[in-house]
């Protein structure tokens, strides 16, 4: 059975308007080849030595995203980005402007690069204690990466795979998981997946609905608000409920589901008494909802 002839039997949620079924009249081809043989270069091996070096040095606490890895997990990185730095309290990792994954190195321009090259020295330069810090961790190659202009392939090979770029520590599921266990930031958008690290541990933030596709959402007002509508912030293609996102965001409104429906009663499951219908303490009058749906409006326009 095809996931169209399946979502079209299940019942939408009160909120939640169908856009229809569109399709196109001109055929598509993709070439499936096998991937290429990826050996890990030296840069690589060596930022991901020294990476795992100060992530042992972090309290848990500490840890950019997430726990440690436990049982048989090992920690993953990432190309995202990554800037590490040792201040006066220690290691910290901030995020490049982009992050440059392995395969998109290949379409980098080495004067955009080098500019990613540049700001993360200016970042560096502003933490004097990370050069000799890293020299100790026996990561050699840090002052010439942050000092040499990125010029060609080879240079942005050097980049993509240095302790400033390649080293976003994750475990296997914050890195490239799936739902409905763990959302991977290979797979869902980071403004949204961002949220797992500093969201009420009460909310759920990812939700299944009823054509059976996880989407997340968010809360329309702030805790203790008693308003238990819910915003929908992410939707894969194909759930019965991405073109009305869709349509939301390009007229800038919001695409909002009540507190009744099964997405806010998953949200909230864990703030409201056991077998509640309504996720709402008290329901908020429909114009005082209107109201924020305007304020929002004129917030999200360009």
């Amino acid at each position: 059975m095809s996931a169209t002839s399946t979502t079209a039997t299940l019942r939408v949620p009160a909120g939640l308007r169908p856009g229809g079924v569109r399709s196109g009249n001109h055929p598509w081809r993709i070439r499936l080849v096998e991937h290429p043989a990826r050996d890990e270069s030296s840069h690589f091996r060596a930022a991901k030595r020294t990476a795992k070096k100060i992530v042992a040095e972090l309290d848990d606490a500490e840890l950019p995203y997430g726990h440690r890895p436990t049982g048989t997990e090992h920690w993953q990185m990432h190309h995202g980005g990554s800037l590490w730095v040792k201040g006066r309290h220690g290691w910290r990792m901030y995020r490049a402007r982009v992050g440059i994954e392995w395969s998109m190195q290949f379409c980098a321009d080495p004067v955009k690069v080098d500019r990613l090259r540049r700001e993360a020295a200016e970042l560096v330069d502003a933490f004097p204690l990370t050069l000799p810090a890293l020299a100790e961790l026996g990561y050699d190659r840090a002052e010439a990466l942050l000092r040499t202009p990125v010029r060609d392939a080879d240079d942005v090979e050097a980049w993509t795979d240095s302790l400033f770029n390649a080293c976003v520590p994750h475990t296997a599921g914050h890195h490239q998981g799936i739902l409905p266990k763990v959302p991977g930031e290979h797979h869902y958008p980071w403004p949204v997946k961002g949220a797992d690290f500093f969201r009420f541990d009460d909310f759920q933030l990812w939700v299944a609905l009823p054509d059976g596709m996880h989407a997340a959402v968010a809360p329309v007002d702030r805790r203790g608000s008693g308003d238990g509508h819910v915003r929908l912030m992410h939707v894969p293609e194909g759930s019965m409920a991405a073109d009305t996102l869709a349509e939301a965001q390009e007229g800038h409104l919001m695409a909002v589901l009540p507190p009744n429906s099964s997405a806010a009663l998953q949200a909230f499951r864990q703030q409201i008494p056991r077998g509640s219908r309504t996720a709402s303490a008290t329901a908020a009058p429909d114009g005082a909802l209107r109201g924020r749906r305007h304020l929002a409006d004129r917030r999200d326009r360009p």
